[in-house]
């Protein structure tokens, strides 16, 4: 890898998806994992309710048996969902009445990136619209000024699986990176790229919802029936919970109060 794909030069550093991930998160302190339609989301709602999520890379005999392993549910493809069954669907865990202790959630994007980053030892935190002011007010009062921070927007992927850069996830990064400027990080340290994740959120913001709705990514989900996941994904900041991945699940760091 060309030394100069990592932004060794700065203290925080932005990139997309898998390869991106590996690239910024190398030497960092902290790793900020974004995939806002919907894995990180879905994330955050799991755990407004009480519920441990451990990330797994995919679907199928290998995350049932890590379930079953760790006695947790596995959440099921959105598609074959049914009844109660939880799913990448955010909606599948406020509908219900009883919620389980532990969750395996797998996903191709944010699950898979949370999962390999978590691998070098770094700290890994969820972030999504819902939660981005508590994740950077965290990261601000938890790690110095001299602290590197890698946030990386997940992407999807295309059928040949190649990545898809998805725009809700680079907003979702910009307002994480502006919530850390805002509670007084160093505009100093950010990257190019990371300036323009912040710009990118500073546009979109006003609209926000509506820019949800007319994205790629949340017409595929509306045109697929779940128009609640793109309205959830829209809650910008009604969460103070941040997610950290600890001993490979996820589990609340602390409640950041505004």
């Amino acid at each position: 890898m060309n030394s100069a794909h990592r932004q060794p030069s700065y203290g925080v550093r932005f990139d997309w998806g898998l390869s991106g991930a590996r690239a910024v998160s190398a030497g960092c302190d902290v790793a900020v994992v974004v995939d806002v339609l919907s894995f990180t989301t879905t994330l955050s709602v799991a755990l407004d309710e009480g519920i441990v999520v451990l990330p797994f890379r995919v679907r199928g005999e290998e995350a049932a048996a890590y379930a079953a392993e760790h006695d947790a549910v596995l959440a099921v493809g959105r598609s074959v969902a049914q009844g109660d069954q939880i799913s990448l669907s955010s909606s599948t865990i406020r509908d219900r009445e009883h919620q389980p202790e532990r969750l395996v959630l797998p996903s191709p994007n944010g699950s898979t990136i949370s999962y390999e980053v978590a691998a070098s030892s770094t700290v890994v935190v969820g972030a999504s619209l819902r939660n981005a002011d508590a994740v950077g007010a965290w990261i601000c009062a938890e790690y110095p000024a001299g602290a590197v921070v890698a946030v990386i927007a997940a992407g999807e992927q295309w059928p040949d699986g190649s990545l898809r850069p998805a725009f809700e996830d680079i907003w979702g990064a910009g307002a994480v990176l502006t919530a850390m400027a805002a509670h007084g990080w160093q505009a100093t340290q950010y990257s190019p790229e990371s300036e323009a994740a912040g710009s990118a959120w500073t546009s979109a913001e006003p609209r926000i919802t509506a820019r949800l709705e007319e994205s790629a990514s949340g017409r595929e989900l509306i045109d697929a029936g779940y128009p609640c996941d793109v309205a959830i994904a829209g809650e910008v900041n009604s969460t103070r919970i941040v997610p950290v991945l600890r001993n490979d699940r996820f589990v609340p760091a602390t409640t950041v109060h505004s």
